[in-house]
C-alpha cells in the first residue's frame, strides 16, 4: 500500500511536469499550428519509422496483459493504411500497439516515431475506444492534417458512425517492452479506464498519494485546439500496477 502511495505521489509530480512541458508549446489560443512546429516532434518522421516487423508487433501486443487474458485475445497490427486483424481471438479483448498519435492532440510527442504503446482492451474498450483508433489512424495516415483530423471525427460522432463509451471499459498497459515517453524511464505498468466525465473527482484522481491519475483523453490545454471542446467528455483514469504481465515485480518509480 505504501508503495502504491509513493507512486501516486511520483506520477502526479512526472504527469504535472509533463503537462507544464506542453502548456509551453501551447500558452496563445487558436496557434496550435503554428506552435506545433516548435514542439520536439512537429511533424510526422517517414512511415517506415513507425512500423513493425508484423510477428514482433504481435508479441509485443500481446505482453500488454497477463496471458491468460491475452493468449485468446484478437491482436491488431498496423499498416501503411491503418490497422489491421492479424489474429482473431476468442474472448473479445483487442489487443494492439499504439503510436504516438493516440494521445492527445496537443501532446508534444504526438509524432514521436519511437513510442510503441502495448495496449490490450477488454471487450466493452473494444467496441467503443477502438473504432476512434481506427478512425484517427487511418485519417492521420492518409496525410490529413490534425484539424482536419478533429473535424473529421467530430462529424463522425455527429452521424453516430462512432459509438458513445460504453461502461466498464478497462485498457491493460502491463508490457515490459513499452515505450511511452521520452521522459523518465519510458515505461510504467499500469491499468486505463475510460469513462465520460469533464474531470477525476469522482475517483478521488491527481490528488496527493492517490494512485490515480486523471486526464482528458482529447486534450492537455482546451485552448490548443479549440473545436475539440464540443467533443464528449471523455477522462482516462490510470492507475499504476507493481508487476509486469508477466507476474515478476516491476521496478520501483
Amino acid at each position: 500500500m505504501m508503495r502504491m502511495k509513493k507512486f501516486g505521489a511520483i506520477a502526479i509530480k512526472s504527469f504535472a511536469l509533463l503537462v507544464v512541458l506542453a502548456m509551453a508549446y501551447y500558452s496563445t489560443p487558436n496557434q496550435a499550428m503554428a506552435q506545433d512546429a516548435t514542439a520536439p516532434y512537429p511533424n510526422m518522421a517517414p512511415l517506415e519509422q513507425y512500423l513493425m516487423d508484423r510477428d514482433t508487433e504481435i508479441a509485443l501486443a500481446r505482453s500488454a496483459a497477463p496471458d491468460a487474458i491475452s493468449h485468446d485475445a484478437s491482436v491488431i497490427v498496423l499498416t501503411r493504411h491503418g490497422y489491421e486483424t492479424a489474429v482473431q481471438g476468442k474472448n473479445g479483448w483487442v489487443c494492439w500497439v499504439g503510436r504516438g498519435w493516440m494521445g492527445m492532440f496537443d501532446h508534444p510527442e504526438f509524432w514521436n516515431p519511437k513510442i510503441r504503446a502495448a495496449d490490450c482492451l477488454n471487450p466493452p474498450a473494444a467496441r467503443s475506444v477502438l473504432p476512434y483508433v481506427y478512425k484517427r489512424t487511418e485519417l492521420l495516415l492518409a496525410g490529413h492534417s490534425k484539424p482536419e483530423v478533429i473535424a473529421a471525427i467530430k462529424a463522425a460522432i455527429d452521424k453516430k458512425e462512432l459509438p458513445a463509451l460504453e461502461h466498464g471499459t478497462v485498457d491493460y498497459m502491463m508490457s515490459k517492452s513499452s515505450y511511452l515517453t521520452d521522459n523518465g524511464n519510458h515505461n510504467l505498468p499500469h491499468l486505463m479506464f475510460y469513462e465520460a466525465s469533464k474531470d477525476g473527482a469522482a475517483w478521488g484522481a491527481n490528488l496527493t498519494n492517490s494512485p490515480v491519475l486523471a486526464v482528458n483523453y482529447w486534450y492537455i490545454s482546451a485552448q490548443s485546439y479549440p473545436q475539440l471542446k464540443s467533443f464528449p467528455p471523455l477522462s482516462v483514469f490510470l492507475v499504476g500496477v507493481d508487476k509486469w504481465s508477466d507476474g515478476t515485480p516491476a521496478p520501483p518509480m
